[in-house]
Order: structure tokens, then C-alpha cells, then sequence
């Protein structure tokens, strides 16, 4: 009688272990793959004229792209050209 009752509970514990890594997944790993997929869609349709923001919150065009750089002109004297990975940038804002 005993054994069938410390099996039982075995199963209650496993079930609750599933169920709380279940509730991890979804809390804290779904969230962040959608914003590394989102990051990824908006850094693989950048064209050169975009207006960006950059992770140091900088404004610039984007003057040239390669596959992991960019070049972002800031300022409106258009001298201040600066070589960039593409991952600093945060936000795109499409040209018109």
C-alpha cells in the first residue's frame, strides 16, 4: 500500500516540474525568440536612405550596407560618415 502511494506522488511531482517548465517556455523563452526574429526581419530589409537609430540612440542615414556593416552619415554637414555592425542599429524608419 505504501509503494502505490509513493509512486502516485512521483507522478504529481513530474507533472508539476512539466508544468512549470511549460509556464518558463512561454513566459521568458517564446518573447525573446519573437524579438530576435523581429530584430532579424527589420535588419534584412534595410536599403540605403533609410533613417535608423542606432543602439546609442544617434540618428543617421544609412549611406552604404554590406553583410554584417553598415555606413550611417550623421549630422546634417553630411561629414560625419561612421562604419557600424549592423546589430546597433535599433529602429528603422523607411524612406519615403
Amino acid at each position: 500500500m505504501l509503494l502505490t502511494s509513493a509512486g502516485g506522488g512521483m507522478i504529481q511531482m513530474f507533472a508539476i516540474w512539466g508544468i512549470f517548465i511549460a509556464v518558463m517556455y512561454f513566459v521568458m523563452l517564446r518573447p525573446q525568440k519573437k524579438e530576435q526574429k523581429r530584430v532579424a526581419a527589420m535588419l534584412s530589409s534595410l536599403e540605403v536612405g533609410d533613417v535608423v537609430v542606432t543602439t546609442s540612440g544617434f540618428y543617421g542615414v544609412l549611406i552604404d550596407i554590406t553583410d554584417e556593416d553598415v555606413i550611417v552619415e550623421f549630422g546634417s554637414n553630411r561629414n560625419c560618415r561612421i562604419p557600424m555592425k549592423k546589430a546597433a542599429i535599433q529602429e528603422v524608419e523607411k524612406q519615403n
